[in-house]
């Protein structure tokens, strides 16, 4: 199995903004990673974030923790991963895209649902949403 954190990052505004990164295979997705030994969650999540995007101003809210399961296939052979999300609240604007993207935008919520391409994905930014309507 195989492990990785990540976190949905918005800022405020009208409307509110999501981040979403590019992947060089073609689908948009949220800043994620491998677990490194003797990290938690949020240190994976936090430092994943930094890694990918330049930002280090990201507030988690600990009322949020998401996990996503799925299989993929690597070198012929299935995999099983699971994803910890938090949700994280930022001020930064500017990106300092890692070469794993090829591309990252700020969006609002019915913009970044459309462009997530992986449908777990699009259900984990709806519970985002509803949760921080309800905070």
């Amino acid at each position: 199995m195989e492990k990785s954190c990540g976190v949905v990052l918005y800022k405020e505004g009208d409307p509110r903004q999501y981040l979403l990164l590019h992947y060089p295979e073609g689908h948009w997705d949220f800043p994620k990673g491998h677990v490194e030994e003797g990290e938690t969650e949020i240190d994976t999540a936090l430092r994943e974030t930094k890694e990918e995007t330049g930002i280090t101003d990201v507030e988690i809210d600990k009322g949020f923790r998401e996990k996503i399961s799925y299989f993929y296939t690597r070198d012929g052979k299935s995999i099983y991963k699971e994803v910890i999300y938090f949700v994280g609240k930022t001020n930064a604007e500017d990106l300092e895209l890692s070469h794993e993207h090829v591309g990252g935008e700020w969006m609002p919520y019915l913009k970044a649902v459309e462009r997530l391409t992986f449908k777990n994905a699009k259900e984990l930014l709806k519970k985002t949403d509803l949760f921080l309507q309800r905070t």
